[in-house]
């Protein structure tokens, strides 16, 4: 990241857009040298230039994102840090003007931060998916279709094809669009004397879960350790390859330490893991007879107190 910081706050927003049209515009041959002060001495006078010289342009570019409902203060923000990382890596040698370049740093910096933030849209998981994000609102203006209705299905279907998705996706997407976001600190109630977060459940899990499950698990590692003590050293240290390391070595790998066969490994992890599960089901079964006795114990004394002296 480059040494400055832009801030944007929303209060301040309007001087901002009038400030930012106090900088100059550079032309070309003032432009190829800042950038090469910047590549050869990290002039900080030069970076600074190239970057002020372009907030218009972020400005424009956010001021297009509007429709996604998040703070145009916010958009430029993101803007800005794609503007400073494009003057980063331009290359005035190239022949093409920074505003080119960087027209696309901006975009990709807006784009990811809405796709992150915005709070209906929790999708990107696919190239195909940001693309109809992205382009939704245009191409249903373009067919003049009704903002917040329902596509028709030849509409939908023709948005699907053009942008490489299933229909269903395009539906789904469309009815997030248009939907509202509700903020949790809203009021709620006849009396509006609670918040939606009020009601809000918490799905963490409680002290008394965490406690039992911690319990669990350490009762479960001390009966492996248990099981692991009976098998045979080569069974107990292929079965550990095998079964319980993150990364499983691979059969050919054994067979070449132990100087046998890979169908031979395959035997002896077999065999050890069925011994193991012999031995902790009978390691839970003492348990359990143990537990019996001492409740059966307890039970006995507590009749023998209770009789007359």
């Amino acid at each position: 990241m480059l040494p400055m910081t832009i801030n944007v706050t929303g209060d301040g927003l309007t001087n901002y857009l009038q400030q930012i049209r106090k900088f100059p515009m550079l032309t070309a041959e003032e432009e190829v040298s800042l950038a090469r002060r910047w590549q050869e001495t990290q002039d900080l006078e030069a970076v600074h230039k190239l970057v002020t010289s372009h907030l218009r342009l972020v400005a424009k570019i956010a001021a297009g994102y509007q429709g996604y409902g998040l703070p145009l203060s916010e958009l430029i923000s993101e803007g800005n840090i794609g503007l400073m990382q494009a003057v980063q890596k331009f290359d005035p040698d190239r022949g093409f003007r920074l505003a080119t370049y960087a027209m696309w740093w901006i975009r990709a910096a807006i784009n990811e931060y809405i796709l992150h933030n915005w709070s209906l849209v929790k999708i990107g998981t696919t190239a195909a998916q940001k693309k109809l994000f992205f382009n939704l609102r245009r191409m249903k203006s373009e067919m003049g279709a009704i903002d917040d209705g329902d596509l028709k299905p030849e509409q939908v279907k023709s948005i699907a094809h053009t942008l490489g998705v299933s229909e269903q996706e395009v539906v789904s997407m469309n009815h997030r669009l248009a939907a509202a976001d509700s903020s949790l600190n809203g009021l709620v109630g006849e009396d509006e004397d609670s918040e939606w977060q009020d009601w809000l459940a918490d799905d963490r899990e409680g002290p008394e879960a965490v406690v039992a499950e911690r319990e669990r698990k350490s009762s479960h590692a001390k009966l492996l350790t248990h099981a692991l003590a009976t098998l045979k050293e080569r069974e107990r240290q292929i079965l550990i390859e095998r079964r319980l390391k993150d990364e499983p070595a691979t059969l050919e790998a054994l067979a070449r330490r132990y100087g046998v066969s890979r169908e031979r490994v395959r035997q002896i992890e077999m065999r050890a893991f069925e011994k193991l599960q012999k031995a902790m089901k009978a390691r839970v079964a003492e348990r359990e007879q143990q537990s019996q006795m001492r409740r059966k114990g307890a039970s006995d004394s507590n009749v023998v107190d209770s009789l007359p002296v």
